[in-house]
């Protein structure tokens, strides 16, 4: 079997971590359980462009158990962990192409890789896998079935080619489906990113202005979080209802140069570019930290910071010190990239249990509707999104009621009124 990993002899240290994230990944496992029994995706080759976890790791256990041949690659550079790639190759015959702190050749030499397994079905986490097909690989899409893709970034990227009429073949958004987004990006990021920004600085967050750009799911969830240790949680945005949506959850909300000339702690999460770019540092605070947890790094306008500077020097393991020709000093917290996954070990597997569980009950769909599907980004058919919340619900030991008959033909009628 051909792989790409850091060191095979990390494997048992990487099945411990699985197994111990198996078991908060109860609506998963049901799944897997029938996919064994079942086999609804046998002579499937799967195309797997994803954070290396131990949460990943238990939706390729999966989804190799339904019959499928899944190849991984990284999604970033900085998110693999290397004991759960190695225990994936050893004990689950699973090849990875993907190493913790690997260059940008090398990344697209481990998508290069996984691609020549001839995929029928993609998975993206940011849509790098399927702009690589489409840009350099035309010859694989006649036999691509579908795909589905994990993040807002991804998906932006995947209407955009549908949009200009470039997406060659259907795709499932499941980032957009509720049980993902409400959940994995409001509370998996808001603890993942706060869990990296604490690993990466040790630094007491009562008392920070903690300004966080953007203030879509993922920010409401970093806010909340960053609210409920001690900061002063300061909200930039270019979205009326959802600069509007801050204030009233408490928040001060400002421009991005107001705030940058305040702030302490600065994160993006918008999914553009350059949030955080000259303008800004030119009046940060000597000492600002700044991290993103977007799905990409250029989020900040690293360019202009190593324009800007005199000297850069790694004083923490995720820290390079920029020191600006004025003498300022700005602090960048893993590379700019994913912060939550280069410093920390992303979300909790709590909360991607319902979004693994979206992209297993996904791949299924997609190979059942695959026929009567256009050439276009879709949103999770809404009995997986009520499927995965149910099966959580009970995995919970949580009960709810259910409507009378007339109660239902209430809801349907028109003809009562006051």
């Amino acid at each position: 079997m051909d792989y790409d990993i850091k060191d095979i002899s990390l494997a048992d240290q990487g099945k411990d971590r699985i197994k111990w994230a198996e078991k908060q990944m109860p609506v998963l496992s049901i799944i897997q359980s029938r996919f064994r029994q079942e086999k609804p995706l046998a002579k499937l080759n799967i195309a797997a462009c994803l954070h290396i976890t131990t949460e990943t790791a238990n939706l390729a256990i999966t989804l190799k158990e339904g019959g499928a041949k899944v190849f991984l690659c990284a999604s970033n550079p900085l998110s693999t962990q290397d004991d759960v790639a190695a225990c994936l190759v050893r004990d689950f015959g699973i090849p990875v192409f993907a190493i913790k702190g690997e260059d940008k050749e090398r990344y697209y030499q481990h998508i290069q890789a996984v691609l020549s397994n001839k995929p029928h079905l993609t998975m993206d986490d940011g849509a790098d896998l399927v702009s690589t097909i489409h840009s350099e690989k035309k010859e694989l899409l006649s036999q691509i079935i579908a795909g589905t893709e994990e993040t807002t970034t991804g998906v932006i990227r995947l209407r955009s080619m549908e949009r200009e009429g470039t997406l060659a073949y259907p795709i499932i958004a499941v980032n957009d489906a509720q049980t993902k987004h409400l959940f994995d990006n409001r509370y998996g990021t808001g603890q993942s990113t706060i869990d990296g920004l604490l690993r990466a600085t040790n630094i007491l967050l009562a008392g920070q202005k903690f300004v966080i750009c953007g203030y879509g799911w993922c920010g409401k969830g970093l806010a909340l979080r960053a609210k409920g240790m001690g900061a002063q949680v300061i909200i930039t945005e270019v979205d009326a209802m959802k600069a509007l949506e801050a204030v009233m959850d408490g928040f001060q909300v400002m421009p991005i140069q107001e705030a940058a000339r305040i702030g302490d702690v600065f994160v993006t999460v918008t999914g553009n570019i350059y949030v955080l770019s000259r303008e800004e540092f030119k009046v940060m605070k000597d000492g600002a930290i700044i991290a993103n947890s977007g799905h990409f790094n250029v989020e900040l306008d690293l360019l202009a910071l190593e324009e800007m500077s005199k000297e850069k020097k790694r004083v923490r393991e995720y820290i390079e010190e920029y020191t600006l020709k004025d003498g300022k000093k700005i602090n960048l917290l893993a590379e700019g990239r994913l912060l939550n996954l280069s410093a920390a070990e992303g979300h909790p597997a709590g909360v991607m249990d319902m979004s693994f569980a979206n992209q297993a009950l996904s791949v299924e769909y997609l190979l059942k509707e695959s026929k009567n599907l256009n050439t276009k980004v879709y949103v999770v058919p809404p009995q997986i999104d009520q499927e995965v919340a149910k099966l959580k619900l009970e995995s919970l030991g949580i009960k709810i009621d259910r409507l009378t008959s007339e109660q239902e033909k209430y809801l349907s009628s028109w003809e009562e009124g006051t």
